[in-house]
């Protein structure tokens, strides 16, 4: 495991390329014994660092949650991120392209909680009794690590890869429809480039949600009241440009758009 110096180093280096759309050199290839764990302690101290200088922390992202895209990072379990409450954004908002690097955008569903929410034996049943409602939201993903051979050690130090969120559409309490079967269709600039189902998420968005209280009940920590999960992609990673517009559209729970200038 790498030693506190460079954890921090790391952690520092990482709010600079943050704070310049400079991504640095990837991790894993200075660090090649870096570990999983190496990089949540690059997170954790990161997050603390924001937090430091006035952000305030209102949720967390899941990420990996699809077999398929486990399967190709080589992993058998998600990661998870920090959500910041300048990362959130409503629909119909305009996104500056050049505060990303070479944002990607990901369809999701997003939990609101009403009641705190911790491990260790949080079950479904637990997340669904603490959420007070479901509402569709749009990930923009972000990289302060460049892109190229980066491996899941490379995108947990990079706060998961979390950019942004945009909600929008319909809230709807989670026993008011099968959350299993929500459906979305994401269109770029009027055509359509993916579609998917919630199940796709490990057979039902909520299994991330206790997934994650029980992982980070390790560390002491839990999720609070108010706070907005975002539960994980049911498509693929969709490159956005300068001037592209993107609508996703979930049917009965409605509609959610943004404009990348």
């Amino acid at each position: 495991m790498l030693d506190a110096k460079t954890i921090e180093a790391i952690a520092d280096e990482l709010l600079e390329a943050a704070r310049t759309r400079t991504p640095v050199p990837r991790l894993t290839a200075r660090y090649p014994d870096m570990t999983v764990e190496d990089s949540y302690a690059v997170q954790q101290l990161w997050r603390r660092r924001n937090e430091d200088a006035g952000r305030k922390l209102v949720g967390r992202k899941i990420g990996l949650t699809s077999k398929a895209m486990q399967a190709a990072t080589g992993i058998t379990e998600p990661d998870y991120g920090a959500i910041f409450d300048d990362m959130v954004l409503g629909t119909g908002c305009s996104v500056e392209w050049d505060q990303y690097t070479h944002p990607r955008v990901e369809v999701e569903l997003a939990f609101v909680l009403k009641k705190d929410l911790a491990g260790p034996g949080c079950t479904i049943f637990d997340v669904l009794d603490a959420t007070d409602y479901v509402v569709p939201a749009l990930e923009i993903l972000d990289s302060r690590i460049e892109m190229e051979g980066r491996t899941i050690v490379d995108t947990i130090a990079d706060n998961a890869a979390m950019g942004a969120m945009v909600v929008g559409g319909n809230p709807v309490k989670p026993d008011a429809v099968d959350v299993r079967w929500v459906a979305a269709i994401l269109y770029k600039n009027q055509t359509v480039e993916e579609t998917g189902v919630a199940a796709g998420v490990l057979d039902h968005p909520a299994n991330g949600v206790h997934w994650l209280a029980n992982k980070i009940a390790a560390h002491g920590d839990g999720m609070k009241s108010g706070d907005i999960i975002l539960a994980g992609s049911f498509t693929r990673p969709l490159w956005v440009y300068k001037g592209d517009t993107v609508h996703a559209d979930y049917g009965p729970l409605g509609a959610i758009t943004c404009r990348f200038e």
